[in-house]
């Protein structure tokens, strides 16, 4: 299990991998060629990981993020020491508060 501010990562089996992901085409990534797990809403930082893979994610705010790297990476922010990660697949989820009888990811 890693932590890097906000974000949790969190190592998968890959039999617990659901199989709708398992093929399924990775989200774009960014300009500088990051797969962004969190963009900062005040700071434009974001929480993203270099290295070959792919990121998907379900549909809605509050959805899982599954991210499959084959030969490992690292998960960088402009504020945090970077994190190696190895081969595999991790379940990434954004820190939630509750507020006024609602859910919300946590703003960095």
């Amino acid at each position: 299990m890693y932590r890097q501010g906000d974000v949790l990562i969190v190592a998968l089996d890959e039999s617990a991998v659901p199989a709708h992901f398992v093929d399924a085409p990775g989200e774009p990534r960014d300009a500088r060629g990051r797969m962004v797990l969190a963009l900062g809403e005040v700071t434009g930082h974001a929480h993203a990981v270099q290295g070959p893979g792919r990121l998907m994610r379900e549909a809605g705010a509050l959805g899982p993020m599954l991210l499959h790297l084959p030969e490992g990476g690292r998960v960088v922010h402009e504020e945090h020491a970077a994190i190696p990660l190895p081969r595999g697949w991790y379940r990434v989820v954004r820190q939630r508060e509750y507020a006024s009888g609602a859910v919300r990811i946590v703003a960095d």
